[in-house]
């Protein structure tokens, strides 16, 4: 057992020690150990070539993410929040996105990018938003949510390893949460969903912070003999739809979760993809639980009160099965 963040450390330090062309840089990476300690103590084992802080200027140090990428390197770039990373989106749109396509494969864009996503921890709209649907929308690179801690070690080796420039999104509200780990395990494919439950009644679709949500209304639903089985998509792009499909094609329901807004979500991708692709497997409406549509409040009751939470995951799956 181990915590999420120090999953993450875990596979930094790895990183570093094993491949000379791995750097780590973003804001307060170094001598303050990361907005949310993740990096605490490599900058004295590693020193400044390695482990580099940067001004608070995103659209320049992702910049020169990529610039090292495309150098030869294989940067890890830690951007503070998703908020501040729109600072950054020409950047990615713009170059690590399409290098490979406009340079016919001869450019390869080998970067890994961190940040913080979702609310809950009253740090107010600036810093609580979850925009990761919105890369997800880009081709050209690979979105990553873990919501385990295992995946939260995983998939940072995998992303660092990928030709492609890889994002990961890391539900602030999961850096210190415990669970299973073997840094030593062959990982999954970080590309596939994940059934984290195993049910018949009907399917709760999550990622990242929202799948330990899934995970507790699953439990309580089955207190009352109603079977949910929970996937977590772990991947945003590519999206797994052929196992959401053979879910919601075994349960004949679907509950989507999602933190964004409701309006241009991931969530209404899937609803999309289900309505497409699995119509006549559905024996009910789609259901989507998903932010209110309004800034992300600061007092406490107003933030709750804003995101999807549990009895209102449950309420839906009820909904869905003709009990609500």
């Amino acid at each position: 057992m181990t915590t999420y963040r120090e999953a993450i450390r875990t596979a930094l330090r790895r990183l570093l020690l094993e491949d000379s062309r791995v750097f780590l840089m973003g804001e307060d990476v170094g001598r303050y150990g990361g907005a949310y300690a993740v990096s605490k103590g490599l900058l004295e084992e590693f020193g400044e070539d390695r482990i580099r802080d940067t001004p608070l200027c995103e659209s320049t140090f992702v910049g020169a993410g990529i610039g090292a990428a495309l150098g030869g390197m294989r940067p890890i770039v830690e951007v503070m929040t998703v908020n501040f990373s729109m600072l950054a989106l020409d950047q990615v749109v713009n170059n690590a996105a399409v290098m490979r396509h406009m340079s016919g494969g001869q450019f390869e864009v080998p970067i890994a990018v961190r940040m913080a996503t979702g609310a809950g921890k009253q740090i107010a709209a600036q810093h609580s938003h979850s925009l990761e649907n919105w890369y997800a929308y880009i081709p050209g690179i690979k979105v990553l949510a873990p919501a385990t801690v295992q995946d939260a070690h995983d998939m940072l080796l995998a992303a660092v390893e990928d030709p492609d420039p890889v994002f990961i999104f890391e539900h602030q509200m999961l850096y210190g949460i415990e669970g299973p780990f073997d840094p030593k395990a062959t990982p999954s494919s970080p590309w596939q969903a994940a059934v984290r439950h195993p049910g018949s009644d009907v399917s709760l679709i999550a990622y990242g912070g929202s799948v330990h949500k899934a995970m507790t209304a699953a439990e309580e639903l089955e207190k009352e003999r109603i079977s949910a089985e929970v996937i977590d998509l772990r991947s945003l792009r590519p999206l797994d739809r052929p196992a959401i499909i053979s879910s919601v094609s075994r349960t004949h329901r679907a509950v989507v979760i999602d933190e964004a807004w409701k309006t241009g979500s991931l969530a209404s991708e899937i609803s999309a993809t289900l309505a497409e692709e699995a119509f006549y497997e559905l024996d009910a409406p789609i259901a989507r639980v998903c932010t209110r549509e309004v800034p992300i409040p600061y007092a406490k009751h107003l933030e709750d009160a804003a995101l999807p939470q549990v009895p209102a995951i449950i309420e839906a799956a009820k909904r869905s099965l003709g009990n609500g």
